[in-house]
């Protein structure tokens, strides 16, 4: 990603917002490793649920640990699934695009079958199947949300993956001897980025969602492990009675999927101006 297209992205008031809230992240996420308020494993049991001081800033929970250390701490573990899902999910997304308009049609062909057919197993019920050997784990959640999340970027991404392998230019790099990996990363891939980046940023926000609901449901990040659904899970069945410590978490967590997905879109935008551009000027060029 170069700095133009950041630039560009930073132009709109809406890639601004995505930009400091991505940004503030990682800064808190690195921070994290090395400080934070509170230690984690502090804990008061004459200062259970406290409300927000001037010693915890947003109060603490039923243990009496701090619960903005917490926070912090978990915005390092958000941050590594989101990465690892998202290189996943595209890793393994353009293995099932390339297979998919490959020019043996009846691997081609299979392959938009098998794609059809995984794409309807939920992504929980594979995070289940996976939480039988391996236990609750980072692992779960990036291998389930990768899996699921790659094949829907396949099934959305082949229309224009398809069109490009069988451009003009394509036909003339193959005829001048040029490899399938040269073709793929040379011709297919950028014809192809805008929609691949907007289907990456859906699927690093969907990976923050779906931290929060598979800790919930004790298969996702273990016990122990800071992260923000560890604290949705730890304090939402008390919503009725403390509803700041559910409140926290919650609005961190909406607040970046926002960021994520509208950073997705205007990165896609800035990408489709910086196409048409080039062409405009090649067409004044070729006059």
């Amino acid at each position: 990603m170069t700095v133009s297209l950041l630039r560009a992205v930073w132009r709109k008031p809406e890639g601004r917002f995505s930009l400091v809230v991505l940004a503030l992240w990682i800064l808190v996420a690195l921070v994290s490793l090395f400080w934070t308020p509170q230690s984690l494993w502090t804990t008061d049991g004459y200062n259970v649920w406290a409300k927000p001081s001037a010693a915890h800033w947003l109060g603490t929970d039923g243990t009496g640990a701090d619960v903005f250390s917490w926070l912090m701490a978990g915005s390092r573990t958000n941050l590594l699934i989101v990465i690892l899902t998202v290189a996943f999910s595209g890793v393994f997304g353009l293995l099932m695009v390339t297979l998919m308009v490959s020019r043996n049609s009846a691997l081609a062909n299979t392959s938009v079958v098998v794609v059809d057919a995984l794409i309807s197993i939920p992504t929980v019920l594979i995070a289940l199947i996976l939480a039988v050997p391996l236990g609750a784990s980072i692992t779960v959640i990036v291998v389930a949300c990768g899996f699921g999340y790659g094949l829907n970027l396949a099934r959305v991404v082949r229309p224009a993956a398809l069109l490009a392998a069988r451009s003009s230019y394509v036909e003339s790099a193959l005829a001048n001897g040029a490899s399938g990996i040269r073709v793929l990363t040379t011709h297919i891939v950028p014809n192809i980025l805008p929609v691949l980046l907007v289907q990456l940023s859906l699927s690093a926000g969907t990976a923050v969602l779906a931290e929060s609901g598979l800790t919930y449901l004790g298969i996702g990040v273990p016990s122990g492990v800071p992260s923000w659904g560890h604290s949705l899970a730890t304090s939402v069945k008390f919503i009725n009675v403390y509803p700041l410590t559910v409140l926290w978490p919650g609005l961190i967590v909406t607040v970046v999927v926002i960021a994520l997905n509208v950073f997705g879109d205007a990165l896609r935008d800035a990408l489709e101006e910086r196409y048409v551009t080039a062409a405009q000027e090649e067409a004044e060029y070729g006059r």
